[in-house]
């Protein structure tokens, strides 16, 4: 189906391969397009990490506004980091690279989550003042009820995915958020029964697949931390393949649950070796079964929060011949693992922008 201006607004086949074409100093393979179609380049930008603060923004801005310009076209955060100040510093950066002619918003895959109750500019400072926030923010305007609410602070209830997507999409100044996450739905599992998880799932995936039609979202998937990578007998555990049966019976063949996150770097391999995910009535590693059910895999953690930034073993530099720092080193083998579409590193000076993106840069 041809691309029609309104498709601007949104990151788009043509406009994703432009963007890849523009920049034509980075090594064969470096952009890679995604089951849904979109060319991503294969290190992506995280807003994870970092304090509620001025100069933490700033930071963000600067860095992703810098990652953009330097062929970088995926950009991940969430509702609930740092406060909602990251995405609103992602929505700083696509607005200055937009209004500037860096890059045009079609080129531009832009990721956000929602599921964790998200603070306003600042956390509370007590237990009781978060109490009191989610009573008087959420309980009260019916956005949410209290059986909705697991672990203290985690729901997929429909109201509640509205409000976050809506406030998301307003925080990132955009019309249309490319990839949305479920963030880690296996949290329910904490409190309810694998039923009710299996019905909360339905319900959200009506949503989110209501949110496509509205074009408020490209496609949608779910974050993961430990879930995917557990052992099936585990509490936690939950099935990608029961995930896209879940969203075959919402939306059929063409649902839009296209994504996967989960933690992938050298001291966490579990998501390439270890088998646990259910396909077919085999156990195979949760890469192996994303990319059989057609589901595009990003790796985040992938210098484990600057925990492998350093002091890895210094055989590894014969491996890695055409890098010169560990940081770069963990980034090169998340990038080369099969079925790994990008490595996500959260970034917030312009200087390890260029030093995460420098081995990927022809010589």
């Amino acid at each position: 189906m041809p691309e029609t201006a309104a498709d601007a607004l949104r990151s788009t086949v043509v406009g994703s391969e432009a963007f890849a074409k523009r920049h034509l100093d980075f090594e064969p393979g470096f952009f890679r397009r995604t089951t849904f179609g979109i060319t991503v380049s294969s290190l992506g930008i995280g807003t994870y990490l970092g304090e509620s603060t001025d100069a933490d923004d700033e930071a963000y801005q600067r860095s992703v506004t810098h990652a953009i310009e330097s062929g970088v076209n995926l950009i991940d955060t969430a509702i609930n980091y740092r406060s909602q100040r990251s995405e609103r510093a992602v929505g700083a950066a696509i607005e200055h690279v937009v209004g500037s002619a860096i890059a045009r918003r079609d080129e531009i895959t832009v990721c956000s989550k929602a599921g964790y109750i998200p603070f306003e500019l600042t956390p509370p400072a007590t237990r009781e003042e978060y109490k009191e926030y989610v009573r008087r923010s959420f309980v009260e305007p019916r956005i949410l009820h209290g059986d909705d609410i697991v672990a203290g602070g985690h729901s997929l209830a429909p109201r509640f995915l509205k409000y976050c997507l809506a406030k998301s999409r307003q925080n990132l100044g955009v019309r249309t958020i490319d990839v949305f996450y479920l963030h880690n739905p296996g949290q329910q599992l904490s409190a309810v029964s694998r039923d009710e998880f299996k019905a909360r799932l339905k319900l959200a995936f009506v949503a989110l697949e209501e949110a496509t039609v509205r074009g408020e979202i490209g496609v949608y998937g779910c974050a993961t931390w430990d879930e995917l990578r557990v052992s099936p007998d585990t509490k936690g555990h939950v099935s990608l393949e029961e995930l896209v049966s879940i969203a075959r019976e919402v939306a059929g063949a063409d649902h839009h649950f296209r994504a996967v996150q989960l933690p992938i770097n050298f001291a966490m391999t579990e998501a390439v070796r270890v088998p646990t995910q259910p396909l077919d009535g085999n156990l195979v590693s949760a890469v192996m079964a994303a990319e059989a059910l057609g589901l595009t895999v990003f790796a985040s953690a992938s210098l484990l929060q600057a925990r492998l930034t350093s002091g890895l073993p210094p055989a590894l530099g014969d491996a890695f011949p055409g890098c010169t720092t560990d940081a770069q080193r963990a980034l090169a083998f998340v990038r080369a693992l099969p079925g790994v579409t990008a490595a996500l590193v959260g970034t917030k000076t312009e200087a390890h922008v260029d030093e995460n993106l420098a081995p990927a840069r022809l010589r």
